[in-house]
């Protein structure tokens, strides 16, 4: 108790809160190491003195980040967590968890390791003050302290705005010794001035996300403990007291206890003494789990804790803080009170000036993950991933070992030596290595290589030396080659013997990890060394070497002396090497520029009896220190030599180099200049070929009709594919009833001609006279693939057309006379049906069946007008006459009328009538009576190439008229659409407008809709029946509509009481409802247009519920759940019925949800699987679309292509339906991610104007 004594001591002497002096001593005169100023920076690793005990895992370094964070891995960019509440993905120590910035001298971080008594005894202070029994035997024997001083938060500054004066000042504090481990954090009176940052990409809405204060397992080898945390602080009202309250009873002090048990323990639940004074330490500390449970939504259950109830002892947690008092592993809500967003797995790391569609696209973590060690993790970076060895082990990521083991190698070795005057060869011999990693020694031993070359090879110690660089003991902060090469790399040695100036080269190739670890690696040593005589021993002196780094290549080179002993005689020689190690790395990893290689004993040694080539050597790694022992480093690897690219540096003796230029470039002062051989006559490009000159060599191009010969060189001329409909190869019928149509590849399709039916290989004729095409007073003949009418006689026309003749004149008959005079069977109306006509020859409104009594009304083409059918013995209804039209029948309306006598004034349920709107134009869809094909016209009628679709799907037609050019003006924040379908998206506080011209983004055009200051716009759909916009706004928590007519005023139609976070939507324009999502409240509801009769759907079985659509013609709903335990979309009707999950397999984020209604597919895309995929709506017929996007939010389905929004690139992407390619995006010039969108057609789909 003396050490908390003192601790109080000091405390008092100086007030009633933690003052700077009671933080522990810190700064460059304490040594401590500076980190770099700037927004996302982070210390290297330091390598700790002794491994500490956190969170029930051993640690071996530990890295300090500008966000107030100190972790045992390297950080992920601040993107994936500085915005995110716990947990992490990675290992945590949160003191102050935010957005900083020391950027302009705004602040200093330092950091440092300690064993000072002074510091450990002010640290066991802390520490015994808040756990005064289990902590009383507690003696560290190390610390680690990261102090952060006059830190700012981080600002997007501009010419008109000054940093903020706020700055805050911390401690955090790593006490340990073999055993255990607490952690303190400090915070003096006033060092918090801020208590939160405002995200980078805010939307210009004015909020602050509250910094995070506490602890976070992060994702580690044993699932059961992924994403656990323990959270002291994360709203302003908890952390606006931590410098006032505490768990120790020193204002501003809060120690816990991370080291032997797996869960965070905090202190004050020993009954420590309060603080003299301070009668706000009597309310009790919330208590803390290791196991975990996810939350409710709405009044989270906290672990261990019950609302209300008072423990006997203990002290508090930072008043008020409910959802800060949790210790579990939570997936959290999508909602936070804390700020406002929808809760997304995002991963924002692109370049947003390089894009490309491709397979060769840039690989991610979800994509190879798998290419990771087990024992490691992966992080995403602008231009790809990278892996990083977890803490206990080391490598390159890729590659893991156990820090401290033993570690055993195998290879193969291969040569070709002259020694002396003799030539020796050898063929795969045995190398074996055995690596004790905790101090640094390698034993090498090589087997097998035949006399006289194994003695000679003594004192090429590099042979082993590899291995010594590669497995050396790691001073602090420094890391040996497996860690930055791994298991795959290639060195490159040449070695220059003095005085007789042989020179040897070494190839070593590593090939990885094989079973239990063994690192396989080849080696090939080709050259001459000198002779060495038997009974010699050599001596090799300890040496060190220094290691140059870049990002795929270490270098070195050197003097190397070696004494040769045979009795009492010695003779000292040398040999100079260079040595060039290359490997693929990390980018985005911090290689030391220079280290030091120290071998302080090497031994090597010829055992004849077992005819063993041995090395031994004991290495440590360090900084690289500027003193004499370092010799000098050849410019061409440290790059400042002047050799001028594309010359390639070759260094020489000592300093000296020399500017070499490769193949295909000729000298140019210090550089290279290509050389064009096809311009100067040195190409070998034959006859029908073209030089093409490329840098440093030229390339041979056939002409068109030609392909290479085998040399590469000459063209030969390509041998034409035979034609099978030319030569007869082909199994068409014969060409009177079939033809052959050349594919071009040497294959052939059939195809029957008119007239016939069948597969082209079987064809046969087709009755035409059985679907009675001519006119009734017509006669059919039918003739092979084909027939013929000819009127009956009393007739005249072409037997398509009949007209009677009265004494040799014709005479034109109107429908109704002509179906009076050949009456047919109509069904259902029976044979026999006679219609009556009046004066004129039209149709009477009311027509009768003699035999059966009905009676209807009809039109003035005698067509049944639906809902007037009488029955036998009821009073007939009432019929008015066709109504005078003042203006000339239009071209559709005489067309019409023509086609209509055409078919004798009842055309069949096959045949085409053209149909037309009130004002005679056509409509712009049309359809083939009840065959189901549709197609688009122009205003003219005529066919739009492209459109006609198959049976069951009807294509998107635009209007044929083009609508008024004078429009009201609008309101200053609406901008009125142009007629025409378009996409309408969500983007933050506005609705951006995006016209189509085909499928093609029209992005020229595209401009704000509409502007809603304060919203955060989620969810959006149309209505087409009254054209108005629906949206969800998480923000305003509510629903609201606009008109897209020019004046129209956004209107609330659902208010936030009951509504957290509404996400998706979907608008129903037949039923006149409106269906969302809630994340926040875990539900799906509906209401009609205006917000009344609202009711909830769902309210079980949901997670996290993002997407909706519906549809209206079927009645059915349908909607995703991203829960990551068990993604899913479900579906039921529109009233809630049949609720059933239809995919659960092989999703992972499914953010998007379309359904189309004219293929009648539902489609999705994941932003976890990365795939766009389709089914029907009973859930079979799956099948992947497109499987590379990057991070889908929301998508819609029109005519041929998708459309999604997405949040790598903040843009709309277009997806081609049929072949899944990426056709088109638009980037809108303001940053920022996009949400929903949908389609704004010119009618409504599923219906005709």
């Amino acid at each position: 108790m003396r050490a908390v004594l003192e601790v109080l001591a000091a405390v008092l002497a100086v007030g009633a809160a933690l003052s700077r002096p009671g933080l522990l001593p810190h700064g460059p005169a304490r040594g401590d190491a500076r980190l770099r100023p700037g927004d996302d920076e982070s210390s290297p690793g330091v390598l700790l003195r002794r491994a500490l005990r956190l969170y029930g895992r051993a640690a071996r370094r530990l890295y300090v980040g500008t966000n107030g964070v100190i972790s045992t891995q390297d950080f992920p960019r601040e993107t994936q967590y500085v915005d995110d509440d716990f947990p992490t993905d990675f290992p945590v120590i949160a003191p102050f968890l935010a957005d900083l910035d020391t950027s302009g001298d705004r602040g200093n971080i330092y950091y440092r390791q300690d064993e000072s008594r002074e510091v450990l005894d002010q640290a066991v202070g802390y520490i015994q003050a808040g756990f005064p029994r289990s902590a009383a035997a507690f003696v560290p024997t190390n610390a680690f302290i990261a102090t952060w001083e006059d830190v700012g938060a981080y600002q997007e500054l501009s010419q008109d705005t000054e940093p903020s004066r706020k700055l805050n000042t911390f401690q955090a504090v790593i006490a340990y010794n073999d055993e255990d481990t607490y952690t303190i954090f400090l915070y003096p009176n006033g060092g918090l001035q801020f208590l939160g940052t405002r995200p980078k990409e805010s939307y210009n809405v004015q909020l602050e996300l509250p910094a995070r204060v506490g602890f976070s397992w992060g994702d580690g080898d044993d699932p059961k403990r992924d994403g656990l945390f323990h959270s002291l602080a994360s709203s302003e009202q908890a952390l606006r007291v931590l410098e006032r309250e505490s768990n120790t009873g020193i204002p501003g002090v809060w120690v816990f206890h991370v080291g032997s048990t797996e869960h965070v323990e905090p202190g004050g639940g020993e009954g420590a003494a309060p603080n003299p004074g301070t009668a706000s330490y009597t309310h009790p500390l919330s208590s803390h789990a290791s196991t975990a449970q996810r939350p409710s939504h709405g009044s989270p259950v906290l672990l261990g804790f019950v609302p209300g109830r008072r423990d006997t002892q203990g002290w508090p947690q930072p008043g008020g803080d409910a959802a800060a008092r949790q210790s579990y592993s939570a997936n959290p809500s999508s909602y936070s009170s804390g700020q406002h967003g929808v809760g997304v797995e995002e991963d924002v790391h692109f370049n947003p000036d390089v894009f490309t569609y491709s397979a060769a696209s840039k690989e991610t973590c979800a994509q190879h993950h798998g290419r990771c060690s087990p024992h490691a993790f992966c992080t995403d970076y602008a231009t790809g991933f990278c892996c990083h060895c977890r803490a206990t082990f080391y490598g390159n990521g890729r590659q893991c070992l156990p820090e401290g083991a033993v570690h055993r190698l195998n290879g193969k070795v291969s040569g070709s030596l002259r020694v002396g005057q003799a030539s020796v060869r050898f063929q795969d011999v045995d190398l074996h290595a055995y690596i004790v990693g905790s101090d640094g020694r390698a034993y090498t031993a090589i087997s097998g290589v035949p006399q006289p070359a194994a003695r000679a090879l003594l004192p090429l110690l590099p042979l082993g030396g590899l291995f010594a660089w590669l497995f050396a003991l790691e001073e602090p902060g420094s890391e040996n080659g497996f860690s930055i090469t791994g298991a795959e790399f290639t060195q490159s040695l040449e070695v220059t013997f003095y005085p007789g100036g042989e020179t040897v080269l070494v190839t070593q190739t590593a090939e990885g990890l094989g079973p239990d670890n063994y690192l396989s690696l080849r080696t090939h040593i080709q050259g001459e060394v000198p002779f060495l005589p038997e009974n010699v021993t050599v001596h090799i002196t300890p040496y060190r070497e220094l290691y140059s780094y870049s990002s795929s290549a270490v270098t070195s080179s050197g003097q190397r002396e070696y004494v040769v002993a045979a009795g009492t005689a010695n003779q000292t020689l040398s040999y100079r090497l260079r040595q060039n190690i290359t490997f693929s790395g990390c980018p985005h990893s911090r290689l030391p520029a220079r280290q030091r290689l120290s071998v302080a004993r090497a031994f090597a040694l010829f055992d004849s009896h077992e005819h063993v080539l041995r090395y031994a050597l004991a290495a440590r790694i360090g900084p690289a220190r500027d003193d004499a022992e370092n010799p000098g480093v050849s410019p061409c690897h440290d790059g400042t030599h002047t050799c001028e690219a594309p010359a390639r540096c070759r260094p020489g003796v000592g300093t000296e180099y020399t500017c070499e230029c490769a193949a295909g470039y000729r000298r140019d002062g210090r550089g290279c200049r290509d050389v064009d051989e096809c311009a100067e006559g040195l190409s070998q490009c034959g006859a029908f070929s073209v030089c093409q000159n490329v840098p440093g060599s030229h390339r041979c191009e056939c002409r068109s009709g030609y392909r290479p010969a085998g040399d590469g060189q000459q063209c030969v001329p390509l041998a034409p594919a035979s034609d099978p409909c030319e030569d007869g190869r082909h199994p068409c019928a014969p060409g009177d009833r079939a033809r052959c149509l050349s594919r071009g590849d040497g294959r052939a399709t059939c195809e029957c001609l008119p007239g016939y039916t069948g597969d082209g290989i079987h064809c046969s004729d087709v009755d035409e006279c059985a679907e009675s095409p001519c006119h009734p007073a017509a006669v059919c003949y039918n003739t092979p693939g084909s027939f013929s009418c000819r009127c009956r006689p009393g007739y005249a026309g072409d037997g398509f057309q009949c007209t009677y003749a009265v004494e040799g004149n014709p005479q034109r008959l109107t429908p109704c006379q002509h179906e009076r005079m050949y009456p047919r069977e109509v069904p259902p109306l029976g044979d026999g049906h006679v219609p009556q006509c009046d004066e004129q020859g039209r149709y009477r409104p009311l027509q009768c069946h003699g035999s059966s009594g009905h009676c209807w009304c009809v039109d003035a083409a005698g067509q049944e007008i639906a809902g007037t059918r009488t029955a036998p013995g009821t009073t007939p209804p009432r019929c008015g006459s066709p109504e005078p039209t003042e203006r000339p029948p239009s071209m559709c309306e005489r067309w019409r009328q023509s086609l209509l006598e055409h078919y004798g004034g009842s055309p069949r349920g096959d045949q085409y009538v053209p149909q037309c709107d009130p004002s005679g134009d056509f409509t712009p869809l049309q359809c083939h009576g009840d065959s189901g094909y549709c197609w688009c016209v122009e205003q003219s009628g005529r066919e739009i190439p492209g459109t006609r679709s198959e049976p069951g799907t009807t294509p998107p037609c635009l209007p044929s008229v083009a609508p008024p050019s004078v429009r009201p003006e609008p309101r200053p924040d609406v901008s009125p659409p142009a007629a025409g379908t378009f996409l309408l998206y969500a983007q933050g506080q506005q609705i951006g407008y995006l016209p189509l011209n085909g499928t093609r983004l029209q992005k020229d055009a595209a401009k704000t809709l509409l502007s809603l200051h304060g919203s955060i716009v989620v969810g959006i759909d149309y209505d087409c029946r009254e054209k108005m916009i629906y949206w969800t706004d998480v923000a305003g928590r509510s629903i609201s509509r606009a008109g897209l007519e020019p004046g129209s005023e956004p209107e609330t139609i659902i208010s936030s009481a009951g509504l957290i976070s509404p996400e998706g939507l979907a608008v129903d324009h037949l039923r006149r409802a409106v269906f969302w999502t809630d994340s926040g409240l875990d539900r799906i509801e509906r209401a009609r247009l205006d917000g009344s009769e609202r009711r909830v759907l769902f309210d079980t079985d949901l997670v996290n519920p993002r997407a909706i659509a519906v549809d209206p013609v079927r009645g059915n709903l349908y909607w995703t759940d991203w829960n990551r335990e068990a993604p899913k979309i479900e579906t039921s009707t529109v009233n809630g019925a049949n609720r059933r999950v239809l995919v659960h397999t092989d999703i992972g984020l499914p953010n998007g949800l379309t359904f189309d209604p004219f293929s009648k597919l539902l489609c999705w895309a994941d932003a976890g699987t990365k795939h766009l995929e389709c089914t029907f709506p009973d859930g079979t017929g799956r099948r992947v679309i497109q499987s590379n996007l990057n991070y889908p939010f929301s998508i819609i389905s029109y005519a041929n292509h998708f459309y999604h929004t997405d949040w790598r690139r903040d843009g709309v992407i277009a997806v081609n339906k049929e072949t899944g390619a990426f056709t088109d995006e638009y980037l809108p010039e303001q940053r920022s991610h996009l949400y929903g969108i949908t389609a704004v057609y010119p009618y409504c789909p599923g219906a005709r104007k």
